[in-house]
């Protein structure tokens, strides 16, 4: 099948009891035993397993081309589960230019419990050979990447983790559908489905999806029901409903951002932009060979540093400012503030989700508030 139309069918029957095309939401959190004391009906306690949870996880990982997946209640829960399958003393190779919340969480909670970690720029292939070490398990890419939009590739970083020994995952959070990393030789695929699977700003979660099924993922399985970080019935029935239309959503995202990022890349008030849909992003070829469209998310830098970029964050009418990504409103945020002591963005940049409105009011918005 086709993307469009696995995205609509994926983790999708007809409820046999009634025939209602739209699933029902499980709520029990227990289910009865037969007879004989087992489950032949699949389910047990709504922390191990769940009708609604299993919908999710059959759907994300049949659209995602990988073989199994383990849903959470949030991408960081999901993150979380991934470090801790790992054992004490195993180190992990991290993307320099990743999403601030994972790098805080390695040093603040995992370096403390015996992990090891280097963060190094996975844009540069000499560095990750350089960084890897013989008990490294474990490569976290992120691309693009957040804020800077700095792209990582894919396929040649798998084959120097592989040869090194480890595994290698990809948080795909930014680039649903239009990148396929499994197809590109990653190993595991994070989301945090609260942004574009869910799509509407309504619904917390994260999934990883793997490629094989092997023993790491088991042990994600096991820490998934054991920890009990799970997402509700009502939110994996949400975030299901949202990947129904999330092939036609990633078009009008990438399309209205093109427009947007064309804009802004000759507005005199602009200092830069990073947006790989651009022939001037310094990784456009790389772009267009391992994503189908650039996305929805762009940086400007505002001339002027920060108190210029936060009066123009003050300004705008039609963006909200706010946190998060990926839903049908457009979102604008000055990154560094957000991020706090130790960040590593511009003082200037804002980081932008470019929504489903029309492209041509985003930036007559954008244009008075730069103004």
């Amino acid at each position: 099948m086709k993307i469009e139309t696995l995205a609509v069918h994926a983790g999708h029957t007809i409820d046999p009891s009634t025939g209602a095309v739209s699933a029902p939401i499980h709520l029990s959190t227990t289910f009865e035993r037969d007879v004989e004391g087992s489950y032949s009906r699949g389910f047990m306690y709504t922390r191990n397993s769940n009708p609604n949870r299993s919908a999710l996880e059959q759907g994300v990982s049949a659209l995602e081309g990988g073989v199994e997946a383990a849903a959470f209640a949030s991408g960081m829960g999901a993150a979380m589960a991934l470090f801790q399958a790992l054992e004490p003393g195993d180190h992990i190779l991290a993307h320099a230019d990743a999403y601030y919340g994972m790098t805080r969480l390695l040093r603040d909670v995992f370096l403390k419990w015996g992990m090891q970690a280097d963060f190094v720029d996975m844009s540069d292939l000499d560095l990750v050979r350089k960084a890897m070490r013989p008990n490294t398990k474990l490569a976290w890419t992120e691309t693009p990447s957040n804020p800077l939009l700095k792209l990582v590739d894919l396929a040649a970083v798998a084959n120097v983790v592989h040869a090194g020994g480890a595994l290698c995952v990809c948080d795909n959070t930014w680039a649903p559908i239009i990148q396929r990393p499994i197809d590109l030789g990653i190993d595991l695929v994070l989301h945090s489905t609260t942004k574009y699977f869910g799509g509407h700003c309504d619904v917390l979660g994260g999934i990883l999806v793997a490629k094989t099924a092997n023993d790491f993922f088991e042990r994600v399985r096991h820490i998934q029901y054991a920890g009990g970080a799970v997402p509700s019935p009502f939110d994996c029935w949400l975030i299901l409903r949202g990947m129904r239309t999330l092939p036609w959503r990633m078009r009008a995202h990438s399309e209205n951002a093109a427009k947007v990022a064309g804009f802004l890349e000759k507005h005199a008030k602009v200092e830069r932009i990073h947006y790989p849909g651009l022939s001037s992003h310094p990784q456009y070829e790389l772009a267009k060979k391992q994503m189908s469209l650039p996305g929805g998310m762009l940086s400007l830098e505002v001339k002027g540093g920060r108190d210029a970029a936060m009066s123009v964050a003050s300004k705008t009418k039609l963006f909200t400012r706010a946190t998060s990504l990926g839903g049908v409103e457009s979102l604008i945020e000055h990154r560094a503030s957000i991020e706090g002591p130790g960040t590593t963005s511009p003082e200037g940049l804002l980081r932008v989700s470019i929504g489903l409105e029309n492209a041509d009011d985003l930036i007559e918005d954008l244009d008075q508030a730069l103004r």
